[in-house]
């Protein structure tokens, strides 16, 4: 039964993949969407995709997560689908990048597909609602969870707040971007996620400096301290820095008490890539995300885990798509696991499947 699911799936997957990318994310996720006010629909497909079993729950930087498998930013930028997307088992979704003002990202087409290597090329450009707009999303979206709450209900979703700035903010004025994402996300997220990583806002991986992210980090971790309640933060961190730029982020994290990292983001290398060179070449710019990033994203992780003896949490992203890579990433000392590129190419079912190689 497994296997025809599968071939399903691939079949869908190969008919679907017929059609600009982005496209295809908003039929898809909408079709989700009509499908789960169906309530008999809904209850279906709860039970073909959450995990099972006990034991997955993980705590992590103060939070019970119900389970290890998250969805990283970018898929859902302006909390649209949360209700969705935990139907399919996420035990956390990190919406955003949220910036302060609404901004429509970089011109399209803009997300690429590369299937020969399993992997995605983006440069959305931090495309989103704005965070008032965000902010009340998902204050709607609490709301509506604390009035449908039942003994039987899914277990509650932790959402991550992932933060940038806005394109035409300067790099010396972009702690206020952060600032004002911060305050109007504090009460309807459970942790952040400072974002300084992306490939597609000009300048920004400039902000991954020491001084720099000093600058941002520190007056937010003022401003918690004065909240009733304390949200994680972490930083979210570029798989192509160099070891003496890792070092510095590391020592800044171990300086100023950080709560973790996320390891990685996107890359703008296109090395060792089976996909024609001509092809990559007309694609441009972008970050790619996916197969081709996971040895990076691992010896990364791995090199901040034996760097700081674990003594910071650490969310693994980049390349994750089945149990046996999850598992590599946890051994290696990551307390969660964030998939994105994955869930494109693995299908619904890839939380489910990767929770079984965990339990």
């Amino acid at each position: 039964m497994e296997y025809l699911r599968r071939m399903w799936y691939k079949l869908l997957r190969t008919f679907l993949f017929c059609f600009d990318p982005e496209r295809v994310h908003y039929f898809a996720m909408g079709a989700l969407k009509t499908a789960c006010k169906l309530s008999w629909m809904k209850s279906f497909l709860e039970k073909r995709f959450q995990p099972r079993g006990v034991g997955l729950g993980r705590s992590l930087l103060g939070i019970h997560f119900p389970n290890p498998v998250g969805l990283g930013a970018g898929f859902d930028k302006n909390a649209t689908y949360l209700a969705e997307l935990q139907v399919l088992g996420f035990g956390f979704v990190e919406i955003g990048t949220v910036t302060p003002v609404a901004q429509p990202g970089n011109p399209r087409p803009r997300l690429f597909r590369l299937p020969r290597d399993r992997a995605l090329v983006n440069r959305m450009g931090f495309n989103n609602d704005g965070v008032v707009a965000i902010a009340d999303r998902l204050y709607q979206f609490r709301q509506e969870a604390q009035k449908s709450g039942s003994p039987m209900a899914s277990p509650r979703l932790i959402i991550g707040g992932n933060i940038g700035k806005n394109k035409h903010t300067s790099n010396e004025e972009a702690w206020r971007d952060y600032v004002t994402c911060f305050e109007l996300l504090h009460s309807v997220v459970d942790y952040f996620v400072v974002n300084v990583s992306s490939p597609n806002t000009p300048g920004l991986r400039d902000l991954q400096q020491k001084d720099s992210l000093k600058k941002i980090l520190v007056p937010l971790q003022e401003i918690n301290r004065t909240k009733p309640v304390q949200r994680p933060i972490l930083l979210k961190i570029a798989p192509d820095l160099t070891t003496e730029a890792l070092d510095e982020i590391i020592d800044l994290a171990l300086e100023i008490s950080l709560d973790g990292l996320v390891a990685t983001n996107t890359t703008i290398t296109r090395q060792s890539l089976r996909t024609p060179a001509h092809r990559i070449e007309k694609i441009g710019a972008g970050g790619l995300s996916g197969k081709p990033l996971a040895a990076a994203s691992e010896q990364i992780t791995r090199y901040i885990i034996e760097k700081t003896g674990g003594s910071i949490p650490l969310i693994a992203s980049g390349g994750i798509f089945t149990g046996a890579d999850a598992l590599e990433r946890i051994r290696a000392g990551a307390g969660l696991i964030e998939v994105w590129t994955g869930f494109i190419y693995e299908g619904p079912g890839i939380v489910r499947s990767i929770c079984r190689s965990l339990h």
